[in-house]
């Protein structure tokens, strides 16, 4: 990374390298006052509308039409779509409420909820209420993308498997995971060819966590829609790893899955021969890595340095490929050793911690082209 990439915090370096802001920062004041209040209109439009505004909105049971009828079977009616729309809001939810669950952070109050949606004058039907109001099993609309059963990360701590068993915030208040879950569900709205897929949690975790512990409270105001915006931008790029009928074609990521393995058959020949003679394929470990940008193998700081350096290069997913070689070849010895059961443990709860050594590691494998 340049040096003058390096000068800047977390955040403006994610904005900016993720196409959010320019380098010139004559123009920032205008570009945020505009995407901000963009944000503002997708809230009311996708959030405040299709919800159900209490009795101080002029809402009676006499002014109910057929047309918006929650029985009408009409796919055009704007019911059918709200039902629809809890389906992917179900799986969001599950999903958020247990992100980053080594960390509280999520989990606690964040200190400037959506005065749009919790203002008290209007009462306006919150994505939470909606959740607890309907009847919609979760388990019914997940829709995974990783298609192998991992093992669970020793750096991870199991979620609580009960929403119950999570602290009810007071009127007024709303979780980190509350502003996650707003993001997806418009995400989702805006995109409905791809929607929601699980492990999109996963990504915009560590760019809202970033933003929303932003030592400028000027900016963490503000958390909320600059995540939004940087994460559209970062699925732009990597959306095609969410989409399973991409799978195997050049742009999939079964390509890339195998381009790690051609990757490290050219840096280590006996390592990739053993890992084939142990018929240990790439989609058993490398699928989560590739498509999660490894946040679900380290903790959040060290994800945050490692996204830091995959974002500033020039080739940046070609970067991620080498990193995740580097991380086979620093543990060589104990794959040469191990045999299948112990190999595939140590690839699906990674033993090495210190990701600066993989960084560095990736880098040499970068200039021994």
């Amino acid at each position: 990374m340049g040096q003058k990439k390096a000068m800047l915090c977390p955040r403006l370096l994610a904005e900016i390298l993720l196409n959010y802001l320019p380098l010139e920062r004559a123009s920032w004041t205008s570009i945020l006052a505009k995407q901000r209040e963009l944000y503002s209109q997708f809230l009311r439009e996708m959030i405040i509308q299709p919800g159900i505004a209490k009795a101080n909105m002029g809402v009676s049971r006499e002014d109910v039409t057929f047309e918006d009828h929650p029985l009408n079977p009409s796919p055009d009616s704007r019911w059918n779509t709200y039902f629809k729309d809890n389906e992917v809001l179900l799986q969001i939810d599950k999903d958020v409420r247990r992100l980053c669950p080594d960390i509280s952070f999520f989990q606690r109050a964040t200190e400037y909820p959506c005065l749009l949606i919790l203002d008290p004058q209007n009462e306006f039907e919150t994505l939470r209420k909606r959740v607890e109001q309907t009847t919609l099993k979760s388990q019914t609309v997940a829709r995974s993308r990783s298609g192998v059963t991992n093992m669970s990360s020793p750096h991870k701590n199991s979620a609580p498997s009960s929403l119950n068993e999570y602290e009810v915030l007071p009127n007024g208040c709303e979780a980190h995971w509350e502003v996650v879950e707003r993001i997806l569900f418009i995400y989702a709205k805006l995109n409905p060819g791809i929607a929601y897929v699980q492990g999109m949690n996963e990504i915009v975790g560590p760019l809202y966590y970033t933003f929303a512990t932003d030592p400028n409270s000027e900016w963490k105001e503000h958390a909320e829609a600059d995540t939004f915006f940087c994460f559209t931008n970062l699925m732009a790029e990597i959306r095609d790893n969410f989409i399973k009928s991409l799978d195997d074609s050049q742009c999939g990521i079964t390509y890339k899955m195998e381009k790690v393995y051609s990757t490290l058959k050219d840096k280590d020949m006996e390592l990739y021969l053993k890992l084939q003679e142990q018929n240990i394929k790439p989609q058993f470990f490398a699928f989560r890595w590739l498509t999660l940008l490894l946040s679900q193998e380290f903790l959040l700081p060290d994800v945050i340095r490692i996204w830091d350096s995959l974002f500033a290069d020039d080739n940046r997913f070609d970067f991620l490929l080498l990193v995740c070689c580097a991380m086979l070849v620093l543990i060589r010895e104990q794959l040469l050793e191990g045999d299948f059961t112990i190999n595939m443990r140590l690839l699906q709860d990674y033993p090495i911690t210190d990701v600066c050594q993989i960084l560095q590691k990736a880098k040499e494998l970068q200039d021994s082209k």
